[in-house]
C-alpha cells in the first residue's frame, strides 16, 4: 500500500486521475502519520464500531479506519474523489463510499442500518462549513459516542472556550451543552497540501447520553442564546430583548429571578446560567 499521505503520492494520483483540487470545497489533505495516528488512537475504533467518516478526500484517515472497524462510511461529496477511493480502499470490503452531501444525509438511518454496536464519526472539515456540519450532526440527535474531527484552529478555540473569554460565544454553549470536549492535537498549516493559511486542530466531541442541565424548553434555551450573543457587547438586559415578544421588565425580572445581574454581558454566562434564565423565560409563556 502507498503512503497516501506522501505529497508525491498526491502528486502522483492528482497526475493519474486528472484531478484538480477544489478551492470551493476547501481540500487540503493531511500528509503527517504522527497527526494521522492521533486521530485514529483518540477515536478509540474497535472492531464492533461503525465508522463514518465525513470528508474523505483520497482515503487517508479511511485507510486506517478501515483496518480497525466493523464498517466505515465515508461520506464525500466531490464525485471526482469517488473513483479515486474506490482504487485506494479496493482492498477492503468493509468500507462504504457514499458521494453525497453530509449535510443532506440521514446520519442515524445510515448507523442503525448498520447493525453494529456503536458508532464514531470522523473527518477533516473544510473550514468553510465547519460550524453547519457539527451543528446539524448534534441537532439531529445523531446516534453516535463521539466526533473526533479536524477544523480551523480558531473554530476549535471557539468550542472549547470557557465563559470570559474573548472567543466564548453561542457555539461554544451550543457544543458543551451537547458533548464534552477534549483536544486531540493542534495541527500546523505546513502539514496540508496544499498548504492553507491558518493552523488546524483536533477536537473529540464525546455525545452526552444525559445533558448537563435540565431544561423546561430546549427551544427557549437556544432562542437565548442567541439573542445573548446576537449583541454581545450590549448588556444582558438589552441584548435578551432578541429573544422576542417579551418587554424589558420581563427580561430584568427573569434576570432578577436568575440571580444575574442584569449589567453583565452574555460571554461571561455559564452553561448553568443560561439554563437558569431560559427556564424563568420558559416559565412565563
Amino acid at each position: 500500500m502507498m503512503k497516501l499521505y506522501a505529497p508525491s503520492t498526491i502528486k502522483e494520483i492528482k497526475d493519474r486521475y486528472g484531478f484538480k483540487l477544489s478551492k470551493s470545497l476547501g481540500q487540503n489533505f493531511l500528509t503527517d502519520k504522527n497527526i494521522i495516528d492521533k486521530i485514529i488512537a483518540a477515536t478509540e475504533i474497535t472492531d464492533e464500531d461503525l465508522v463514518i467518516e465525513i470528508g474523505p478526500g483520497i482515503g487517508v484517515l479511511t485507510y486506517e479506519a478501515a483496518q480497525r472497524a466493523k464498517q466505515v462510511t465515508a461520506i464525500e461529496i466531490d464525485k471526482n474523489l469517488i473513483p479515486i477511493l474506490e482504487d485506494t480502499l479496493h482492498d477492503f470490503d468493509n468500507v462504504d463510499i457514499v458521494n453525497q452531501d453530509v449535510l443532506k444525509t440521514d446520519l442515524n438511518r445510515i448507523i442503525d442500518d448498520s447493525g453494529c454496536r456503536s458508532a464514531k464519526i470522523i473527518g477533516n472539515l473544510p473550514y468553510y462549513i465547519t460550524t453547519p456540519i457539527i451543528m446539524a450532526i448534534l441537532e439531529s440527535g445523531v446516534h453516535a459516542d463521539s466526533i473526533t474531527i479536524m477544523m480551523q484552529k480558531e473554530v476549535a478555540d471557539r468550542i472549547k472556550s470557557q465563559p470570559g473569554s474573548k472567543v466564548y460565544g453561542a457555539l461554544s454553549v451550543a457544543v458543551q451543552y451537547y458533548c464534552t470536549v477534549q483536544t486531540v492535537a493542534v495541527v500546523p498549516k505546513e502539514v496540508f497540501f496544499p498548504v492553507p493559511k491558518v493552523d488546524s486542530a483536533v477536537l473529540r466531541l464525546d455525545i452526552r447520553k444525559d445533558k448537563p442541565v435540565e431544561l423546561i424548553n430546549e427551544r427557549m434555551f437556544f432562542r437565548c442564546i442567541k439573542a445573548g450573543f446576537g449583541q454581545r457587547r450590549k448588556t444582558l438586559s438589552n441584548s435578551l430583548m432578541g429573544i422576542g415578544d417579551v418587554t424589558k421588565e420581563e427580561v430584568k425580572d427573569c434576570l432578577s429571578h436568575a440571580g444575574i445581574d442584569e449589567k453583565r454581558r452574555a460571554e461571561t454566562l455559564s452553561l448553568d446560567e443560561f439554563a437558569s434564565l431560559a427556564n424563568y423565560f420558559s416559565k412565563r409563556e
